[in-house]
């Protein structure tokens, strides 16, 4: 499973034309799903996310966690994170799990991250998505596990 974390001042995520997401300051991630990936790993990296310390605390130092600012998490599906390009021109996205394996990872760890207290919105899981980011620092952190 592959995250990518932006922390940001707000975010959303329109379907054709419409918002169905929207957070203010908080964490965007942008998750992909392996096909190795357990739900076992979408819980830790669930837990990982949420304490994380990658927000700044009145000295301006990284110590402070999602859960510690109370912020919220907006989570998009984007499989183009297991992006094969080493060949090619075009990528293979073989490493990357198919939409019966992925969506309920992706559910799994949602549930967990609000089970750990973290407001969450999703994306629409297959959907062609416009995302906004107001990004924060910017703060971008990749989680692998």
């Amino acid at each position: 499973m592959r995250l990518v974390l932006q922390r940001v001042r707000r975010g959303s995520v329109s379907v054709d034309g419409e918002k169905i997401a929207e957070i203010g300051p908080g964490l965007v991630i942008l998750i992909g799903v392996g096909l190795n990936d357990r739900e076992e790993t979408a819980r830790a990296l669930a837990e990982k996310t949420a304490y994380l310390r990658i927000f700044e605390d009145q000295n301006g130092k990284m110590n402070l966690s999602l859960l510690d600012v109370a912020g919220e998490a907006l989570v998009v599906s984007q499989f183009t994170l297991y992006a094969d390009a080493r060949k090619g021109r075009r990528p293979s996205f073989t490493d990357a799990a198919l939409p019966e394996q992925a969506k309920p990872l992706i559910e799994c760890f949602v549930r967990h991250l609000q089970g750990l207290g973290v407001p969450t919105q999703c994306g629409q899981f297959g959907a062609h998505m416009l995302v906004s980011i107001e990004n924060d620092g910017p703060v971008t952190i990749l989680l692998e596990q």
